[in-house]
């Protein structure tokens, strides 16, 4: 299935690891010129080489997101550069799950209000796009409650209406905005990649409650943000696409 990327312009925060740079290696082997930023300066170096070795072009930069100035400069630098901007995918999680303080500002700072500069400083750009598409990353912790109280759910939760609020306002531009929510995803380095090397209990009940039996895969993820960022998306707009192996037992309507 041709998705309608090829030689459209996206921009993807935290795009060197996991999710992030699933994303990243899907949306440049649909042909799309990919502009990246995290925070490691040899991750975000390997990671455009990798965008650029499969012919389109690659743009990337060191940025902490929890920076808004930086974070905006860059956005707005990165729009510039690709010569234009057709999607936004604002993916950098601070995953603050301890209870206090300064996790709950961690995750303000960083999961809702890094998207928030990001798409304002993008939406400009968006707007001269035919096809402005922005996709956010929230999580199946935002639609259930596990492990008590903890700032991601709230936060990631807070991402979900931002998202459908989004949604409402760009529809009369031609622009949309989607959600997507992963449940358990399994990569090395990762937070179950480290469950299943320091707290095998844990990962362990975590497999079980998967009717799959198993933890998805960045690739899986970036399938469904990639589709939904597309134009082959047209008229999806303001849904928050769960990507969890039946993980989840809420009835979504």
């Amino acid at each position: 299935m041709d998705l309608g990327l090829k030689g459209k312009r996206a921009i993807v925060t935290g795009g060197t690891r996991g999710i992030g740079r699933a994303i990243v290696d899907r949306l440049a082997a649909e042909g799309c010129h990919v502009a990246l930023c995290a925070r490691g300066t040899e991750e975000v170096a390997a990671t455009v080489e990798s965008v650029k070795s499969s012919g389109v072009d690659g743009y990337g930069k060191t940025v902490d997101v929890a920076d808004s100035h930086a974070l905006c400069d860059w956005v707005e630098e990165a729009s510039i550069m690709l010569g234009g901007l057709d999607v936004l995918i604002p993916n950098v999680s601070a995953l603050a799950v301890a209870n206090n303080e300064e996790s709950w500002r961690a995750g303000f700072d960083t999961d809702l209000l890094g998207s928030f500069h990001a798409v304002e400083t993008a939406m400009p750009h968006l707007e001269k796009s035919t096809d402005g598409s922005i996709v956010l990353i929230a999580s199946t912790a935002a639609l259930e409650i596990y492990l008590g109280p903890r700032p991601y759910n709230s936060i990631k939760a807070a991402l979900v209406a931002y998202g459908k609020g989004l949604s409402r306002e760009f529809a009369p531009k031609g622009m949309r905005a989607n959600i997507v929510s992963p449940g358990s995803i399994y990569f090395e380095g990762g937070v179950w990649g480290e469950a299943k090397a320091n707290a095998p209990e844990l990962y362990a009940t975590m497999l079980q409650r998967n009717p799959m039996g198993r933890m998805g895969m960045p690739e899986e993820v970036a399938n469904a943000v990639v589709f939904l960022a597309s134009p082959a998306a047209s008229f999806i707009s303001g849904a928050n696409l769960v990507v969890d192996g039946a993980l989840t037992q809420r009835v979504q309507y």
